[in-house]
């Protein structure tokens, strides 16, 4: 069905407001960036999906769920022009997922003590597939598509809370996240990530203990909020540079760095290359930047 609509290299949007179609003729260099909460779907091809230290490979007929803004890295492997990746994105909301929790009075079934990471890998099945298949259907049908795709999404996001996975979308600190804990923490993070802050702060503003906020907070994102800070800033240094308005310097005071030098140095240990270098590669390529790709 995807191979009777005309595709770009990358992200193709579609007239379903939610749901766009990634397409890579060629394996992709590993790329990092911000993974926003979505849930994307291999259709054909694979992909190498890194966090932190853990690598993951998955292909036709696994997903990627992401329900927080998770800084990580991916790239696509095994990609020809004869068979291209193509995969499925759907863009989702903390309030959708409880707005579907409320509506069809679901009820956790927690697996283990702990919470689990913010980002995962998990399985389609034949029912998840149906949903695909008759939004995609609605491409065609344009008149139809505002009304019906919203419910295709709900049943969708019903069908993920309510299956083999639904644990790990359905997380206590997923939907408190207004209130306080885990999910109010990633939140100020996000909001402030340029400016300087210690963990026994962060925990106090959270109602929580620093060990037990840095804990949960490591479960969830699989890093500290530290760590996650940083990697928010360098990823947004990046962005700016990218978009031709700033050097490397004001990059890097625009997200917080008060030493040149050390941003050069986390800069190169996280993207692999010094800033400049690292620019002059990417608009060589012209490759896309990012890992919803």
């Amino acid at each position: 069905m995807t191979n009777r609509i005309p595709l770009a290299e990358g992200r193709t949007p579609t007239g379903v407001p939610y749901l766009s179609i990634v397409k890579h003729s060629r394996d992709t260099l590993r790329s990092s960036g911000i993974l926003t909460p979505s849930f994307c779907l291999i259709l054909q091809g694979g992909k190498r999906f890194y966090r932190v230290r853990e690598i993951f490979d998955y292909s036709a007929g696994d997903y990627l769920a992401s329900l927080i803004d998770m800084p990580a890295s991916a790239q696509v492997v095994g990609a020809t022009e004869q068979t291209p990746y193509v995969g499925l994105r759907i863009d989702l909301t903390t309030q959708e997922l409880a707005s579907v929790v409320m509506e069809a009075g679901l009820v956790a079934d927690p697996k283990g003590n702990g919470p689990d990471a913010g980002a995962f890998i998990g399985r389609s099945d034949a029912e998840l597939l149906d949903i695909f298949y008759r939004l995609l259907k609605l491409l065609g049908r344009p008149g139809e598509v505002r009304y019906l795709s919203e419910l295709l999404k709900k049943e969708m996001i019903f069908r993920l809370l309510s299956g083999e996975y639904g644990h790990l979308f359905f997380q206590k600190w997923l939907f408190g996240h207004r209130e306080d804990g885990i999910g109010k923490a990633i939140q100020w993070i996000k909001d402030h990530y340029d400016r300087s802050f210690t963990v026994e702060e962060l925990a106090k503003s959270c109602n929580m203990s620093a060990s037990g906020l840095h804990h949960k907070f490591k479960a969830i994102t699989t890093m500290g909020p530290l760590q996650y800070q940083k990697q928010l800033r360098l990823q947004e240094a990046k962005r700016l540079m990218l978009s031709g308005s700033v050097g490397a310097t004001m990059a890097a005071s625009a997200v917080g760095y008060e030493s040149p030098s050390q941003f050069n140095r986390e800069y190169r240990r996280l993207f692999g290359l010094p800033p400049l270098q690292d620019m002059k590669e990417m608009r060589k390529s012209s490759a896309p930047w990012g890992v919803e790709d």
